[in-house]
């Protein structure tokens, strides 16, 4: 499977660099999404760290979509990158376009190509299990089938999808691999703990391996003027601006994951691979570390911006000094223009607040 270099033999990874993320403002807005910060305290953007986990299995082989407007930042972070290896999409029309992109791409320059798509924004903490589970989703891609890798839940999340395990598939080489019963929209919160308690799903954490025109050929049975546009693009790069507006806006779940596990034909890689979509204040306060003078204090920024007395939660600072004096388990965010304070509790509300500015047209703010 692997050649001389160690990387997984036909596999391009595709990452879609896309979203605003709305529930961690007002660090991550339209013009800097979350992909392009270091949240984690690692040293190195989530983008960075994503193009630091994938290049081991498949070296130059990558393929990055991101919306025109941070093209360039994408290639400042990634100057390793050919230029035909970062694709600008002139209007965001959710993960289906872009990955069907990447796909079409992909086809014209190796009709057996492989790909992995692996969003921008999300955080692998045991990248050996990670390679182990893409290389299992490999064997069973290179056999037609499309491929999610699903995750093993801690918890009983209400913020994810789920997916629902179906029988052993008993492929060499693949040996956890299991057929789809189905996806499952994110559940309430009895609902999450009926399904992690049955031992019977996964999160879904939208990886997806599958052979380039295995992916076309799916889409084109729901959306053939999709795959037309998409092919089209890919052959004329010129017409992007004339195509794309054009185009249907569908996360790839809906437009072929779901038909697809209802007709029997994804297969899944259950796995434990400390994965985290970095989706809210709540995740992230479980990412990064704690103060290293106040623990229970968990800091984004320069210690030396933080006084602290009595407090816990996570404080994220821009250079000015915050004061905690007796609170605890609170989310304080101080960037140069807004100021948030909330709770973990109320974390998926952050998004209102974005709702709330556009409606009101600070644009300047989200």
């Amino acid at each position: 499977m692997d050649d001389a270099t160690g990387h997984i033999d036909g596999l391009w990874a595709v990452i879609p660099a896309g979203g605003a993320g709305t529930r961690l403002w007002p660090m991550s807005r339209r013009t800097s999404p979350k992909f392009l910060h270091d949240l984690t305290g690692s040293g190195q953007s989530l983008l960075r760290e994503t193009w630091d986990r994938l290049s081991p299995l498949v070296g130059d082989r990558m393929l990055v979509v991101t919306g025109a407007a941070h093209e360039d930042a994408v290639r400042a972070q990634l100057p390793m990158l050919g230029r035909d290896a970062v694709v600008g999409e002139p209007s965001p029309r959710d993960s289906m376009p872009a990955i069907g992109l990447a796909a079409a791409i992909l086809e014209r320059r190796d009709p057996e190509a492989l790909l992995g798509s692996f969003a921008a924004d999300h955080v692998v903490t045991d990248r050996a299990a990670f390679r182990r589970a893409v290389e299992q989703a490999v064997v069973l891609a290179r056999g037609g089938e499309l491929v999610t890798i699903g995750i093993e839940p801690t918890h009983p999340s209400t913020g994810f999808g789920y997916i629902r395990l179906g029988d052993p598939l008993g492929v060499d080489g693949a040996e956890h691999g299991r057929r789809v019963r189905e996806f499952v929209e994110k559940p309430d919160a009895d609902t999450a703990r009926t399904y992690v308690d049955s031992g019977e799903y996964r999160w879904n954490a939208g990886m997806f391996v599958v052979g380039a025109t295995t992916l076309l050929e799916l889409l084109a049975e729901g959306h053939p003027e999709m795959v037309l546009a998409l092919r089209t693009v890919a052959a004329e790069p010129h017409r992007m601006r004339e195509l794309w507006p054009s185009i249907t806006k569908i996360a790839i779940d809906h437009a072929v994951a779901e038909p697809a596990a209802a007709a029997g034909r994804v297969a899944v890689v259950p796995a434990s691979i400390g994965w985290d979509d970095v989706g809210d204040f709540a995740a992230l306060g479980g990412l990064v570390p704690d103060h290293p003078e106040h623990p229970g204090l968990r800091l984004i920024g320069d210690p030396a911006d933080v006084l602290a007395l009595d407090a816990t939660g996570l404080v994220a600072t821009s250079g000015r000094t915050v004061a905690l004096i007796g609170v605890h388990d609170l989310v304080v965010v101080d960037t140069q223009d807004a100021v948030l304070i909330t709770t973990p509790e109320r974390a998926q509300d952050v998004k209102k607040v974005v709702e709330q500015l556009t409606k009101a047209g600070r644009t300047d703010l989200t």
